[in-house]
């Protein structure tokens, strides 16, 4: 099977797949931590791939960026390729002094005024939830490799430059509890949730709007491996 924006026949995909936004991300995942990898979609150069890890079936597929895009690609994963585990491994800008760059954070919540659940199923909440089983092997997996997991809630935005609604982040911060900003978490979460799937968000924090430490992108690209290495090993044991 084929869809309009994966190319991958059937079964080409594991049961749980790693998805950062970048394509470039997904082919350094592949090549520098899956053994056997195999190249199995590549629509739009957006890559997906199939390896193992330790043994176990993996994947890892690029979202693209913003919720329309991780929309489209993880609606086709579970419903299309029997995909039941999608973990975000992204980046984030800081909204808060003690979070900083390069610091990895799992998702507890995912808070947005985007209309995107609103539109595909008429859901009006503004704050999604992930997996509880996935976010627990993550956290319990981040105490056995020695990584400092921050936790808290996302903020889910759809427009980069800019506030949301007219609204300054500190406005947002102040209002939600969000501790970090990123562009894809909320839809993702809502369409496990609306498929009766699991999903997850682990992040690495590329830079601070608060101190205006930034990373660039060759780092985020390929200097995220506490988080890439945290999401393998949550995938291998779910």
């Amino acid at each position: 099977m084929s869809t309009p924006h994966i190319s991958a026949p059937d079964g080409a995909f594991a049961k749980t797949v790693l998805m950062p936004g970048d394509p470039l991300r997904a082919k350094f995942v592949a090549e520098n931590f899956l053994d056997d990898a195999k190249l199995v979609t590549s629509v739009r150069n957006v890559f997906g791939y199939t390896g193992t890890y330790h043994g176990v079936p993996v994947s890892v597929m690029a979202s693209g960026m913003g919720m329309p895009s991780i929309g489209i690609y993880s609606y086709e994963l579970f419903s299309f390729y029997g995909v039941e585990n999608i973990i975000r491994i992204g980046s984030a800008g800081s909204y808060s002094e003690d979070l900083n760059v390069r610091e990895v954070f799992l998702a507890e919540a995912a808070y947005s005024d985007s209309s995107f659940a609103k539109v595909q199923n008429g859901v009006e909440d503004t704050t999604l939830r992930p997996s509880p089983e996935i976010n627990a092997v993550a956290l319990a997996k981040a105490r056995e490799l020695g990584i400092n997991c921050r936790t808290g809630i996302v903020h889910s935005s759809d427009v980069f430059y800019g506030g949301e609604g007219g609204r300054p982040w500190q406005e947002i911060r102040k209002a939600t509890g969000v501790d970090c900003v990123e562009m894809e978490s909320f839809a993702l979460f809502h369409n496990a949730n609306v498929l009766g799937k699991r999903a997850a968000c682990i992040l690495t924090i590329s830079d601070s709007l608060v101190k205006h430490d930034v990373l660039s992108a060759e780092d985020r690209q390929n200097s995220f491996t506490e988080m890439m290495r945290l999401a393998l090993e949550t995938a291998i044991a779910l």
